[in-house]
């Protein structure tokens, strides 16, 4: 990742966050990290350090802070309601902008890429988000390359997923790019995951 240690993996949280958006990645890394011999680390963080209240009501308390979340390897932007005002809100699109020059590799999941976009960073990339938001996307950034159809968008040192559930095999393909095919198949059957919906 051409970063010196152990692969540090930092999902960032705040208030209505979608759940799925934050805990689906989150159980995929944590689980790779807890057997893989790269010993990586994966941490939540807010602003502040503070709680925060998700969507639909769930209540995270993160690790720490932005400034104890350290130098980060991969940042994981979700997405959620809260995006809209991170959107607008000087301070988190400047400390984005700080990540895009100190993160080796951005990703972001369902309309965490509005956050991106907003912060000048999808201009000519090739991109994905949530289905129903891919218009609000192109409003921000009509020169991004959207790919309405994929679970998930890599294009290198950004990878983007399209809405809440895709950001589970958004972060096997991380688990796939940092260690393995084979790391990332292990996860797979640890978590049971092996979609075959019943509808």
């Amino acid at each position: 990742m051409g970063t010196d240690g152990p692969i540090r993996i930092g999902i960032v949280v705040f208030d209505d966050v979608e759940e799925l958006d934050v805990v689906g990645p989150y159980e995929v890394l944590a689980w790779w990290a807890a057997d893989s011999p790269l010993r990586p680390r994966v941490v939540t963080f807010s602003r502040d350090g503070a709680g925060v209240r998700c969507a639909k009501g769930l209540r995270i308390l993160p690790d720490h802070d932005v400034d104890g979340a350290g130098k980060l390897h991969v940042l994981v932007h979700p997405g959620g309601d809260g995006t809209r005002r991170l959107a607008r809100d000087p301070e988190h699109l400047a400390w984005v902008r700080h990540a895009r020059a100190t993160t080796p590799l951005l990703t972001s999941v369902c309309t965490g890429a509005l956050v991106y976009a907003a912060a000048g960073l999808l201009a000519g990339r090739a991109v994905t988000t949530y289905r129903d938001a891919i218009d609000e996307l192109v409003e921000l950034e009509p020169s991004a390359l959207v790919d309405a159809e994929a679970r998930f968008v890599d294009d290198g040192d950004l990878v983007t997923s399209a809405g809440v559930s895709a950001g589970i095999d958004m972060a096997l393909h991380l688990v796939a790019r940092l260690e393995s095919v084979d790391a990332a198949r292990a996860t797979r059957r640890g978590i049971q995951y092996d979609p075959a919906p019943p509808v």
